[in-house]
């Protein structure tokens, strides 16, 4: 179902829900029950002797642990009692499998942890009233409210919204917010980065606020079909897996073919044809390099270890091999393959350029932050990623200095404005209002505009400016307006 080509009222209607009051507890109960849990299906999980087993279906391990059985049988019928060889041949085989199976496990570790970044509550609207449930029991037709900082627990079709935006980086690659907006539709086949009125499971929510009605839930959202298309995919063999397998082919069969030739030899000769056949057999384990899994496995764990050092999970160790081929990596810039977060790297006033660690810059830097809606919690910062930058550039936690000039009064950023105003209260009594936006339209409001200059030489170097001003007051006017006149 597009749920962007129909209006909020189609989509209540269709979903059997009120957009004021929500669901009931009795209706949500019986849909949970209908519905599931709005979770991603894990991929089933094999036994560990499966898992075990798995490792030793290469091609080249298949011929070892022939070629071992081979040399047993050799010794065994001998009676030499000499069964190193086959002895060696199996360790290098389980020690292969177990290095493999230890990787695996490691890898499902992490994959399992960043599992638990998933949101675990949502802010519901039920009977009227609003309460947090967890977000595994959301169902569709529940009304969810979402402000700056909060994950989207499943897909949403807005009904309200005030300044929304979302961050779908791991959606849609597109690293930057996105404006969102409850009004309006859009035509089947829009592309998802462009359905406006719409919000995916897994996005965040970088600032605004808004309330939505759930349209999907668990693997019917977009990021849920995403998962099952993963998980139904076979991997493909690497070019090192073909290679090898190719090599082990070749020499299974050139080794067969020379023992054939040796055996015909002798019997020719008149040589005993077991005495020939254990004479071949020898010859056959002697061409099997049974070293090679072995060093391809040593070789492919330190460069687990090298990924790994550099925060890149490996599931699987050929994975690492597959990388290495390659060769032309397509980038759209968009900041998605790398941080994908913002940085302050230049202060400057109308008096010339500011470093970030002076008292001037760190000053400026407490304006532009407490003029900012970014929430911190548990060291982290949540909201809008310029202003994330901002607070992370400031020396004094954004917490103490909301502390130290609480907010009275806010007129907040929209696309038409370019700029927010705050005013905070001093311990003197008088107020002090801050203004962040577009330098261009904050230069219009400022007594002075020599700035203008340094603004033009940032744009130059492909800097993403913003500007700060700000102003005391010893009263608030009576038109909240006034606040932004120089």
């Amino acid at each position: 179902m597009e749920w962007q080509c129909l209006t909020k009222a189609e989509c209540e209607k269709r979903l059997g829900t009120n957009a004021h009051n929500g669901l009931s507890s009795r209706e949500s109960r019986n849909r949970l029950r209908e519905y599931g849990k709005n979770e991603l299906e894990p991929p089933k999980k094999k036994s560990f002797m499966r898992r075990f087993l798995a490792q030793f279906s290469d091609f080249m391990v298949i011929v070892l642990l022939i070629a071992a059985g081979i040399s047993f049988i050799t010794s065994y019928l001998q009676k030499d009692d000499d069964y190193i060889d086959a002895i060696i041949i199996l360790a290098i085989v389980v020690i292969n499998a177990i290095t493999g199976l230890v990787q695996e496990s490691r890898a499902e570790k992490a994959i399992e942890a960043l599992k638990k970044m998933s949101s675990p509550h949502a802010h519901v609207i039920r009977d009227g009233v609003e309460r947090t449930v967890a977000a595994a029991e959301l169902v569709p037709g529940d009304l969810v409210l979402l402000k700056a900082g909060d994950l989207v627990p499943a897909d949403l079709r807005l009904t309200e919204s005030y300044d929304l935006k979302a961050e779908e980086s791991a959606l849609t690659g597109e690293s930057l917010p996105v404006s969102k907006r409850a009004e309006g539709t859009y035509p089947s086949g829009t592309p998802l980065g462009d359905r406006r009125n719409l919000l995916f499971s897994t996005s965040s929510i970088t600032s605004g606020h808004g309330m939505g009605i759930v349209t999907a839930t668990a693997m019917q959202t977009e990021v849920g079909r995403i998962a099952h298309m993963i998980s139904s995919q076979e991997s493909p063999q690497t070019p090192l897996q073909r290679k090898l397998e190719q090599t082990g082919r070749w020499l299974g069969i050139g080794a067969l073919v020379i023992c054939a030739v040796i055996f015909i030899m002798g019997l020719f000769q008149h040589v005993q044809p077991l005495e020939m056949f254990l004479i071949s057999i020898s010859l056959a384990v002697a061409a099997i390099p049974e070293g090679l899994p072995a060093v391809v496995t040593i070789v492919l764990a330190i460069g687990v270890r090298r990924m790994a050092a550099k925060r890149g999970i490996v599931r699987r160790m050929p994975a690492v091999e597959t990388l290495g081929s390659a060769s032309v990596i397509c980038s759209d810039k968009t900041g998605t393959l790398t941080q994908n977060r913002m940085t302050v790297v230049e202060l400057a006033t109308a008096s010339g350029k500011l470093r970030l660690d002076s008292s001037e810059g760190q000053n400026l830097l407490k304006l532009a932050v407490l003029c900012n809606n970014c929430t911190v919690s548990g060291g982290n910062v949540h909201g809008d990623p310029t202003e994330a930058a901002l607070v992370h550039a400031t020396s004094t936690s954004k917490v103490e200095l909301d502390a130290l000039y609480p907010r009275v009064l806010e007129i907040p950023f929209t696309s038409e404005r370019k700029m927010m105003t705050t005013v905070h209260r001093l311990a003197n009594g008088q107020y002090r209002v801050i203004s962040k936006g577009a330098p261009d339209v904050l230069l219009a409001h400022c007594t002075s505009r020599s700035a203008s200059s340094q603004n033009e030489a940032m744009a130059r170097r492909a800097l993403r400016v913003l500007g700060v001003a700000y102003k005391d007051l010893p009263a608030l006017p009576k038109d909240r307006e006034d606040l932004e006149k120089t």
